[in-house]
């Protein structure tokens, strides 16, 4: 194996890299110094994620283990900007005393969780898949309890961690039925002898529950609003988004190649899980008022109009699914965004905190309301063409009742959004959050979310470019 060959590792070789080099920056900075790691690592994972742009290699790597097309590199420069967001909005909090000598920690543990995601995008058989998940999720757990000198935080990552090692092993006693039923852990040999066997039904319902609580679908969601709530809210946004698209990414990939011979049967779990999950997100979130317990909900929700893109089984449901975690993380991150910054200042996490914002911090406001406005698919945003194209997805496989709920959940999740609106805008407040200025990169990472919700929503060559790339995977 030449080098040559290894540069098909390209976004991970690199993202190990940054990992070692912070390690080094920060063993010889002094405790007064601390704080360069900022900026240091912010150019550093920018130039990475331009990288990721330029024309890469593909190929297979390890007898089929590990591999990259034009999919994979689409989907890992997706969330390679989302993480860059995500980096952005954190700097005002990691300058919070509190944090003080543990800035480099941050970073080393999220990009050691983003190589855990690339290689399970990247995967070609189970085992890779299942160490790029375990390799995500281990210091995702670390990241919960980052301000471990909080209780709630604390909390936050035993409950993830003992959540996470229940789905891994449900997960991985169905991978090995799988193994055991078909003889190989290679997605292709194994796609190609599947059948709808007991045991290998069996094997499927365990893997797609192992990944369901990665997903938070219901009825696996439980531990998602209570860790999202006791996480830094920097850290909550990251799982919200980046965690839940790699997830995503994965989870359709698989379902396409490997399972594709039990579509009818994965099909009608889908259909039944995406109608719990649209419901039950909205209906709880409609009685949250901690903004994180909020957003949880409302991902929960989103996640359950995602599965509609899943069950398209086609290539218009593959373009839909991919295009609509774009916008997702374009949209979510732009409240969380907001709310970070009004949590770094004030310390401030209820909706009731909210009320007549827009008289002291009207861009905020704004930037908010445009970001609900977009999850909740309201056009011109990009939110609504998401939207649109999952149901146009639905649709062309026959579920018009699937559809019409989806519809009907949209306009629940409609009134939960325009609680915050009405909050911000018309409900009164003698002692309003103050105004204040945030620092010129977590308004950069806010000016990158509002362009993100308007370009998606009317440069369709995104979209169009997309539709042409995932045409590989499902041809």
């Amino acid at each position: 194996m030449s080098i040559n060959d290894f540069m098909t590792m390209r976004h991970e070789l690199i993202l190990a890299a940054l990992v070692l080099l912070v390690l080094i920056i920060d063993m010889n900075l002094k405790k007064s110094q601390k704080q360069l790691i900022i900026p240091i690592s912010l150019s550093l994972f920018f130039i990475h994620t331009v990288v990721g742009f330029l024309p890469a290699q593909t190929g297979v790597l390890f007898g089929g283990m590990y591999h990259t097309d034009a999919l994979t590199l689409l989907m890992k420069n997706i969330l390679n900007v989302g993480v860059f967001i995500v980096l952005l909005q954190s700097t005002t909090w990691l300058k919070h005393s509190d944090n003080g000598d543990k800035i480099s920690e941050f970073y080393i543990l999220l990009w050691s969780t983003l190589i855990g995601m690339n290689f399970m995008i990247s995967s070609g058989d189970f085992l890779m898949l299942y160490l790029g998940l375990e390799l995500a999720t281990i210091p995702m757990a670390a990241l919960a309890a980052y301000t471990h000198h909080q209780t709630r935080s604390a909390e936050a990552g035993i409950k993830l961690i003992l959540s996470s090692a229940l789905s891994s092993g449900i997960l991985l006693f169905g991978l090995s039925m799988i193994y055991g039923t078909t003889g190989s852990i290679y997605f292709d040999t194994i796609g190609a002898v599947y059948s709808n066997a007991p045991l290998q039904v069996l094997a499927f319902i365990f893997f797609f529950t192992g990944m369901a609580f990665k997903i938070s679908l219901v009825p696996f969601h439980l531990w998602t609003a209570d860790v999202y709530e006791g996480s830094p809210v920097n850290v909550t946004s990251y799982f919200s988004v980046i965690s839940k698209g790699a997830s995503v990414f994965i989870l359709i990939m698989v379902m396409y190649t490997v399972f594709h011979s039990i579509a009818y049967l994965w099909k009608d779990i889908a259909y039944l899980i995406a109608v719990m999950t649209m419901t039950i997100g909205n209906l709880f979130a409609l009685r949250q008022k901690n903004m994180k317990r909020f957003l949880a909900f409302s991902s929960i929700a989103q996640a359950g109009f995602i599965l509609l893109g899943i069950m398209g089984g086609n290539k218009i449901g593959m373009t839909a699914t991919i295009y609509f975690v774009l916008v997702y993380i374009f949209s979510n991150l732009g409240a969380f965004g907001v709310v970070s910054a009004i949590s770094a200042k004030t310390g401030k996490e209820s909706m009731d905190d909210y009320d007549g914002l827009y008289s002291t911090n009207p861009m905020l406001t704004l930037l908010m309301m445009l970001s609900v406005f977009s999850l909740a698919g309201i056009p011109p945003l990009a939110g609504f063409f998401g939207k649109f194209f999952l149901f146009t997805s639905a649709a062309s496989g026959g579920y018009y009742w699937l559809v019409f709920i989806a519809v009907l959940n949209a306009t629940i999740s409609l009134y939960y959004y325009l609680l915050v609106v009405k909050a911000m805008f018309i409900n009164k407040n003698e002692t309003p959050i103050a105004f204040f200025k945030s620092d010129n990169l977590t308004r950069a990472g806010l000016l990158i979310c509002t362009l993100g919700i308007f370009i998606l929503g009317f440069w369709s060559q995104i979209y169009e470019f997309i539709n042409s790339v995932s045409f590989a995977i499902v041809n």
